[in-house]
């Protein structure tokens, strides 16, 4: 099993003067411990469940391509971005942007988008679910036809181009993992199906639960013709190890559960991630011992 480590908060202790130097500091400590990925969240407002809205978040780009220049090895991506906050063709050429000067380290984390306030107060518009579930199609499409090579007019019922040009191409081949986020059944693990390299699903609600969703992927697998093993299976869990918090042999067994049921990379965030200790004793520790999983 992989392991991959998000970070959601960048509210830290000595406020916004600590936030570069000490992001930079778990980008290379995950890099160093063998995390496979890192993730910051595309969100502009600070979510519910996280923390409240006014505080720090970084525009989630601009942090990865920060963090590519301190790392070597570990890949990156949102987690995920919402269809909704940038035109198809400026999304596309920004993920190809990250997987250039990353050496081809980038995943294309996408999704329907969901945080309707950030979006109203920012002048996004925000359309209906449906809606948005289609302009999530017709990006999928635009993004396989920019890194296809194929510069071409694309005509959909949300968008025009008339040059789905980029260049450079990714480094990336054939292009950036395309990982969609979100588990509903008819809509989300069916676009898994048709377009995806990856799916994300959240581990807090079961292996039970999850086990399920993936007999649904598989099942959409069947029907479009795609074989089920070239999705990479992902879930995102929250942990909190060191004195207090979950032991080793608990993460390692939670790893163990998750791998029983499909899971093959499992992304966790931390609490106390900006202390840099919980980051090497995973890597000690857990990284290792979860590898043949």
């Amino acid at each position: 099993m992989r392991i991959g480590l998000q970070v959601p908060s960048f509210t830290w202790p000595r406020g916004p003067e600590e936030i570069g130097p000490r992001l930079a500091e778990i980008g290379q400590a995950a890099d160093e411990a063998g995390f496979y990925s890192l993730w910051v969240m595309d969100h502009f407002f600070q979510i519910r469940g996280v923390g409240q809205a006014d505080e720090p978040m970084l525009e989630g780009y601009s942090a990865l391509s920060y963090l590519a220049g301190v790392t070597q090895r570990v890949r990156l991506g949102t987690l995920v971005t919402g269809v909704v906050y940038r035109h198809p063709g400026i999304l596309v050429k920004t993920v190809t942007t990250l997987d250039v000067v990353s050496g081809g380290r980038a995943y294309f984390g996408i999704g329907a988008a969901w945080f309707e306030r950030e979006a109203r107060g920012l002048g996004v518009p925000f359309p209906p679910v449906k809606e948005r579930f289609e302009q999530l199609e017709e990006t999928l499409r635009i993004a396989k036809q920019m890194w296809l090579g194929e510069v071409a007019a694309f005509h959909g019922k949300h968008f025009e181009l008339d040059e789905t040009l980029t260049s450079p191409q990714p480094l990336s081949k054939p292009h950036p993992l395309i990982m969609i986020g979100g588990s509903g059944e008819k809509k989300t693990l069916r676009l898994v199906a048709e377009y995806a390299d990856a799916c994300n699903l959240f581990a807090r609600v079961g292996v039970n639960e999850i086990r399920h969703k993936l007999e649904v992927l598989r099942g959409h697998c069947e029907e479009v013709g795609r074989p089920y093993e070239e999705i990479e299976r992902t879930a995102l869990g929250t942990v909190n190890p060191g004195p207090g918090g979950i032991a080793a042999s608990d993460f390692i067994e939670q790893c163990r559960e998750l791998a029983e049921v499909g899971i093959q990379h499992y992304i966790v965030n931390m609490p106390n991630v900006h202390e840099i200790e919980p980051i090497k004793t995973i890597g000690r520790e857990v990284i290792p011992a979860v590898a043949n999983l």
